[in-house]
């Protein structure tokens, strides 16, 4: 999201995103994967902290879903990846954030 005042922290996440493709390829040679998740806004008391309801409301709309994100939503992604199924997931990031652009 490109929201005013966000610009070091969008700044670290597409630095994050970078070093997660570049290990990706430095760590396969070791069968070991990197991933990053990118979640939304996610429905936690450090979330809500400093907001107003109705900001946070409208960030809820923001989600395709109209909704914050669930931290159990969360989490279920990151149990995913680390299981077996995605063992073919490298070098990815995983936007779990309800369809927010």
């Amino acid at each position: 999201m490109m929201l005013p005042t966000y610009s070091a922290y969008v700044a670290t996440k597409g630095a994050v995103e970078q070093i997660t493709r570049v290990l990706a390829k430095e760590l396969g040679a070791k069968a070991i994967a990197v991933n990053v998740i990118s979640p939304g806004p996610t429905d936690t008391e450090l979330f809500r902290e400093g907001k107003t309801q109705e900001q946070i409301d409208r960030l809820a709309q923001m989600a395709a879903f109209g909704k914050l994100g669930d931290v159990q939503e969360i989490a279920d992604v990151v149990a995913f990846l680390a299981s077996d199924e995605a063992r073919w997931i490298t070098g990815q990031n995983i936007r779990v954030n309800g369809g927010i652009a």
